[in-house]
């Protein structure tokens, strides 16, 4: 591995954002272990009841307000800004919809599983930021359609978003690192074999190693808010 890489492109999971609060999908006790996705994370499940997953999402939403971006959070705002000082870059792919990224400093984020923190429209396909509760009886300001008002969230079934934009990134990059996921949700899962055969260098940070970690060059694991703000401070 480089020993000061310039250009990182980084992918996070939900384990980034455990110790924030927020609860992972496929852990023992995650959120598909309480609900089932098909129901409330699908489009045929928002068809059949669309207010159970707008109940679902607004007591997300709502939960999302109650939390803070944790030490690996910030400590990937302090990359970003430590790789521009230099001439570098970070460029941050994450499955995640909260918006603790943000508020940790990272900027120009590609979400490729939507924001929780935006609605959009299934007729017109208007998107715009939303921080309310969403329901059946709202209408379109665009269209004027009423009950296609929807979470900007990527369910099972649709097609992840900015992953042109991310393997752009990676044409360009000479380390991956993936924080937090387990490494079983494709594409994203795939993403260190395309590192690999571009001949980019690729770390895991995770709580434990992911289903894909053999892939790895390099690996460290424990809590998020522990070996994140370690490995950025020994890139910086």
């Amino acid at each position: 591995m480089a020993e000061k890489p310039n250009n990182i492109v980084i992918m996070t999971g939900s384990g980034i954002s455990a110790e924030s609060g927020i609860a992972t999908f496929r852990d023992k006790g995650g959120v598909w272990a309480q609900y089932d996705y098909r129901q409330v994370a699908t489009p045929e499940g928002f068809e059949a009841d669309p207010d159970l997953v707008h109940r679902f999402y607004n007591d997300r939403r709502r939960a999302l307000a109650t939390v803070e971006p944790n030490a690996a959070h910030l400590a990937l705002g302090q990359l970003q800004a430590g790789l521009a000082a230099r001439g570098g870059s970070l460029t941050l792919v994450t499955q995640n919809v909260d918006d603790l990224h943000e508020r940790g400093g990272v900027e120009n984020i590609l979400h490729m599983h939507g924001e929780l923190l935006k609605a959009t429209c299934v007729y017109c396909g208007d998107i715009r930021e939303w921080r309310e509760n969403l329901s059946t009886a709202l209408i379109c300001e665009i269209c004027k359609c009423a009950g296609g008002m929807r979470p900007y969230v990527v369910w099972f079934g649709e097609i992840p978003r900015h992953m042109e934009d991310a393997a752009d990134a990676l044409m360009s990059a000479d380390l991956f690192v993936s924080i937090g996921t387990s490494g079983s949700v494709y594409p994203a899962a795939g993403f260190v074999s395309e590192a690999r055969a571009l001949g980019v260098d690729t770390m895991e940070l995770n709580l434990e190693p992911s289903e894909n970690a053999r892939h790895f060059t390099a690996a460290a694991y424990g809590p998020a808010t522990e070996i994140v703000p370690a490995w950025v401070k020994s890139i910086l």
